[in-house]
């Protein structure tokens, strides 16, 4: 399997890690480590030197209860750092739900566009919603992402019951929908939105249920990295976890890259890149020795 983004087809028979690049004050583990252009850029070659594979680029925060940030301020964060960022000869992903932002970044040669609302934020002036964007442009790679409610709402009334066929529903709606407009299957990843509304339980559930959560025959994207799920699995309750250093979640996060990725996710969204290329390395050497399945045949001749 492949994933057809801008410039690169990437081939999935291998995971792919992700380098999260926030531009922003307010992210939940980084907020304001890498605000301004100058400390974005210089971030964005250290993950590459850590071993990322693509980088995503983000200019608003979408942790929870995160207040939203107005198309101005996004653009202003964000471009000069992606028209530095496509010059480094990965693949560049830009995180974000408004049109003109998208539209703004495949301009200036972005590969994929990362969006958490899955081209449902209906909120552009000008009536140019992220599935025009994306169905217009020839290339681009697209993750579409399961939410519920929105930033500002979502862990203050969670889903309820078993969140995997939910998930698969919304996914493959989203997915569907997007092909329509004649967007190839190839450009598609998906992502189950990891703490996007959902509780710790469910979250695991998404986890140890991950293939039956996506639709089969697309790309799929994991994004687990310190989130409070960890930290909760980690400490006794979600009210410590709040309070829990983030060098603290840097252990639960590479496991939970690994066990998705075990449980086939093709690339992995994550802070820690240099330990989570270690550790998939290390899982790589481990399926390398794998015996295959012995045939029927071989079984009865034994």
């Amino acid at each position: 399997m492949h994933w057809q983004t801008t410039r690169y087809s990437l081939d999935l028979s291998r995971p792919h890690v992700m380098g999260i690049v926030n531009v922003t004050p307010d992210s939940f583990s980084d907020g304001g480590l890498h605000a301004t252009s100058h400390t974005a850029i210089a971030h964005c070659e250290e993950l590459l030197k850590d071993g990322a594979d693509i980088l995503d680029i983000g200019g608003e925060s979408t942790r929870p209860g995160a207040p939203p940030v107005s198309q101005e301020e996004e653009l202003a964060r964000v471009l000069p750092v992606i028209r530095h960022a496509v010059t480094l000869g990965v693949p560049i992903s830009v995180d974000t739900y408004k049109p003109a932002v998208m539209q703004a970044a495949l301009d200036l040669g972005a590969d994929i566009i990362n969006d958490v609302w899955a081209l449902r934020w209906a909120g552009d002036a000008q009536g140019k919603t992220g599935q025009d964007v994306i169905a217009a442009h020839p290339h681009c790679g697209v993750c579409l992402m399961h939410m519920h409610r929105d930033p500002q709402t979502m862990q203050a009334a969670p889903m309820e019951g078993d969140v995997v066929p939910q998930v698969l529903s919304f996914l493959e709606r989203s997915a569907k929908d997007l092909r329509a407009l004649g967007v190839d299957k190839s450009r598609i990843c998906l992502d189950p939105g990891i703490g996007f509304g959902k509780t710790v339980k469910q979250n695991f559930s998404l986890l140890a249920r991950q293939e039956q959560a996506i639709p089969q025959g697309y790309a799929v994207l994991a994004g687990w990295s310190r989130k409070s799920s960890l930290a909760a699995i980690a400490h006794t309750s979600l009210a410590q976890a709040a309070g829990m250093n983030i060098e603290l979640r840097r252990a639960p996060s590479v496991t939970a890259a690994v066990l998705a990725v075990q449980n086939g996710a093709h690339v992995v969204r994550v802070h820690d890149v240099r330990d989570t290329v270690s550790a998939l390395r290390v899982l790589a050497a481990m399926q390398a020795e794998k015996m295959p399945p012995l045939s029927k045949a071989a079984l009865a001749n034994t």
